[in-house]
C-alpha cells in the first residue's frame, strides 16, 4: 500500500546540500519600477506577474509551484496592509524576477500580493474577504463596497518593485537562486528544491511531480515530503543518470544546471524519463523494498542516487533484471563495502565521493541477471 500523504514525514540524510555555498560570478541588471495597485492586480490576473503558491498542481507554464510554502499571513496582518494602502501610507516594496519570456516571478512579496489579489477578488482562503481589523470607516467592506474615493485611492497607491534580470550566464537562473536564498523573508528557511521548482518551472517540473506519485516510489521513499525532498531525490537520480559527466561540486548547483538544461524537456522526453524511472523503482521495490534507501535508519540521499543510477545503467545496458534474490544479495554486499559506505556518509557532494559511490554501485549490479 502506498505511503499516506499525511503520514509522518521521512527524515532524509543529506548532509551537504543545504549548507553548500555556490561560488558565483554573475552579470545582473536590477532597476526600480513603481506600479499602481490596480495595475499590479491586473498583471497578477493575467499571469504577467506570477505569484507562486506552493502545493498547487502545475498544469501549465504559468501555474507555478513555488517559493513560499503557503499563504501564512493572519487576517489582521492582511487587513492592516490593505488599510495602509487605503490611507495612502507607504508599504514595503517587492522583488520581481524578469524571465526571458517577459513574465515576472515574485521573488519576495508573495504574502502582500496574495492579500491584495484576494481583496480585489473578494475571496481569501475560501472565505468572503471583507475588512475586519481596521478603523471603523473601512470595517466590513469588500473592495466593491468601498466608497468611490477610497477605491480610487487604493487603485492609485504605489507598490515599489525592484526588478532583477540575470544577464550572464544566460542558460540558467543560478544568480536568482543565490539571491533568493539570501533574500528570503517569508519566515521559513526554504529547502533547495522549493526554490528550484519556481525558478525552473515548466514541463520538467510537471514530470517530476508526476513521477513523485508513482506507487513503487512512494513505498520506497515513504510519506510525501512537504519540503519536496522526495522530488529532489528523483531529480538527483535523473541528473546523475543523464548528466553525470557535468558534475562538479556543489551539488545544489549541479541540480540547478540540470533543471535549467531540461526545463522544457529539450534533452530527455517525458516518455524517456518516465520509462527509466518507473523500471528502476519497480525492480528496487520488488527486490529490496522499503529498506533499500535506509542503510541505517533514515533515507540516505547518496544511497538513493547511487543505487538508482546503478540499476538504471544495468537496465539500459543489459535489459530486465529477473533474479531478485541475487539482486538483494548484491545490495547487502554493497552495504558492507567500507569505501562505498564512506562515500555515502561523509562529504557526499565531494566529487571524489560522488565518483566512488556511483562506480561502486554500478560494479555491484553490473552482472546481475
Amino acid at each position: 500500500m502506498a505511503a499516506e500523504a499525511n503520514a509522518t514525514e521521512e527524515p532524509v540524510d543529506d548532509l551537504d546540500e543545504v549548507s553548500e555555498v555556490i561560488p558565483f560570478t554573475y552579470a545582473i541588471t536590477s532597476y526600480g519600477a513603481d506600479y499602481p495597485v490596480d495595475s499590479v492586480v491586473k498583471r497578477i490576473k493575467s499571469n504577467e506577474i506570477v505569484v507562486p503558491r506552493f502545493g498547487e498542481q502545475q498544469v501549465e507554464e504559468s501555474k507555478v509551484v513555488g517559493f513560499q510554502r503557503e499563504y501564512v499571513w493572519p487576517r489582521p496582518k492582511a487587513d492592516r496592509f490593505i488599510e495602509s494602502l487605503l490611507l495612502g501610507l507607504p508599504v514595503p516594496g517587492i522583488f520581481l524576477v524578469k524571465e526571458p519570456s517577459g513574465l515576472f516571478l515574485v521573488l519576495d512579496g508573495h504574502q502582500r500580493l496574495h492579500s491584495l489579489h484576494a481583496y480585489y477578488e473578494g475571496i481569501i482562503e475560501r472565505q468572503e474577504y471583507h475588512l475586519e481589523n481596521v478603523q471603523d470607516r473601512f470595517k466590513g467592506k469588500r473592495y466593491k463596497d468601498l466608497d468611490t474615493e477610497d477605491r480610487r485611492r487604493l487603485d492609485n497607491s504605489i507598490i515599489h518593485s525592484t526588478i532583477i534580470r540575470q544577464d550572464e550566464p544566460s542558460e540558467d537562473q543560478s544568480s536568482i537562486y543565490v539571491i533568493f536564498e539570501r533574500l528570503n523573508t517569508g519566515g521559513v528557511n526554504l529547502q533547495p528544491q522549493e526554490i528550484r521548482v519556481a525558478l525552473y518551472h515548466g514541463e520538467f517540473v510537471r514530470v517530476l511531480n508526476s513521477l513523485n506519485s508513482n506507487n513503487e516510489w512512494r513505498e520506497l521513499f515513504g510519506a510525501t515530503s512537504k519540503r519536496l525532498k522526495d522530488m529532489e531525490m528523483i531529480l538527483r537520480f535523473l541528473a546523475f543518470h543523464y548528466y553525470r559527466t557535468q558534475y562538479r561540486a556543489p551539488m545544489k548547483d549541479f541540480l540547478n544546471r540540470y533543471m535549467a538544461a531540461n526545463k522544457a524537456l529539450q534533452r530527455q522526453s517525458e516518455a524517456e524519463l518516465t520509462d527509466i524511472f518507473t523500471r528502476t523503482a519497480r525492480i528496487i521495490h520488488a527486490a529490496i523494498g522499503r529498506r533499500a534507501f535506509r542503510p541505517r535508519r533514515a533515507v540516505n540521499a547518496a544511497v538513493v542516487d547511487s543505487l538508482m543510477v546503478a540499476v538504471a545503467d544495468r537496465l539500459s545496458n543489459a535489459g530486465p533484471i529477473t533474479d531478485s534474490n541475487s539482486f538483494a544479495e548484491r545490495y547487502d554486499q554493497l552495504l558492507k563495502d567500507n569505501e562505498y559506505m564512506l562515500a555515502v556518509e561523509t562529504s557526499t557532494s565531494a566529487e571524489a565521493n560522488v565518483e566512488t559511490r556511483l562506480r561502486k554501485a554500478r560494479e555491484a549490479f553490473a552482472g546481475v541477471k
